[in-house]
């Protein structure tokens, strides 16, 4: 049988798309923007996913702002509407110990560890790393980090992400998936980045993986995987725009 698994699609969501060089450009008005998330935040609620919907506006605008203002990010995938919903899940979620693997510039990263370091902060917490397996890319993204976190709380490492999640001894309550493999895998990856660190992630822990609907063939086995009862509790795909993600609660 399944896992329960549901889905929220908003209705533009294939009309609603980003210009990967312009990741400040706003797409819709701030009022349908808070709209369409609030309503995938509900459905997540409803599924057992997170406890509530309820994180700060204000907080979550600072951070967009300080992104915007400090951030070198040459492109992106991550929309506005992408960018409130991963901020909104971890101010609610308030992970102590978070991960997300393949950051790039450290947008997708910051969207994460934003909730807890920088103008967007809302809790503290221990430990929030991005991956990056590109050297170079590891590099701008930590120095994007600095600007907006003289906390040293989150920051960015050059590794393999799946050495590097297995070789970590804490503690996981939110991991953040968005790397590619090499050898034709790409978003497979994600599979082996989740085993190497499962048995390190408590009840009600919560991952997030971007390209669940641009990139659904290669994550196949990943999607079987989180939507298994034997694994996860709930899974449920978010579709806002083209790329989607799967929020899936252990």
């Amino acid at each position: 049988m399944p896992a329960k698994q549901n889905c929220y699609r908003s209705d533009d969501w294939d009309s609603y798309r980003m210009e990967y060089g312009q990741p400040h450009l706003e797409l819709e008005d701030e009022a349908s923007e808070v709209s369409a998330v609030g309503e995938a935040l509900d459905v997540l609620m409803k599924a057992g996913v997170i406890a509530h919907t309820a994180y700060d506006n204000e907080r979550m605008l600072a951070h967009r702002q300080a992104v915007r203002e400090h951030f070198d990010i040459p492109w992106t995938a991550i929309s506005p509407r992408m960018q409130r919903l991963v901020y909104a899940i971890n101010a609610v979620v308030q992970p102590a110990n978070m991960i997300a693997a393949g950051v790039f510039c450290g947008n997708t990263f910051i969207s994460n560890a934003g909730a807890a370091v920088g103008p967007g902060q809302c809790y503290k917490a221990e430990r929030l790393v991005g991956i990056e397996i590109n050297p170079e890319e590891a590099g701008r993204a930590e120095m994007n980090v600095r600007r907006i976190d003289p906390s040293g709380v989150a920051g960015v490492v050059a590794a393999d992400a799946v050495e590097y999640v297995a070789s970590f001894r804490h503690r996981i309550e939110l991991l953040c998936l968005d790397a590619d493999g090499t050898d034709g895998r790409g978003k497979g990856i994600y599979l082996d980045i989740l085993r190497a660190g499962l048995d390190r992630m408590p009840v009600g822990s919560v991952v997030l993986a971007h390209n669940s609907v641009n990139c659904a063939g290669k994550l196949s086995e990943y999607l079987a995987f989180v939507r298994d009862p034997a694994q996860f509790r709930a899974s449920v795909n978010v579709v806002l725009d083209p790329e989607g993600l799967e929020v899936s609660v252990k």
